[in-house]
């Protein structure tokens, strides 16, 4: 198994305890549902969705490296 770090600013992380918590799941549970679904979404939707993330965040992944 991988461990993967995700950096977000307070308010999402307080946003996605609190949608965990409505939810019944800890944070890391509803994001690593949240990565099935995307992975299972046929075609194109995924494609786009990963093109988005990487650019948008591809400063942060070159500082991670």
């Amino acid at each position: 198994m991988t461990t993967m770090t995700l950096e977000l600013d307070d308010s999402k992380a307080q946003a996605l305890r609190e949608r965990a918590r409505s939810v019944g799941r800890e944070p890391e549970q509803l994001l690593a549902e949240f990565i099935d679904q995307l992975l299972n979404q046929p075609g194109t939707e995924i494609d786009e969705a990963m093109d988005y993330v990487l650019a948008k965040n591809r400063e942060l992944y070159r500082r991670l490296a």
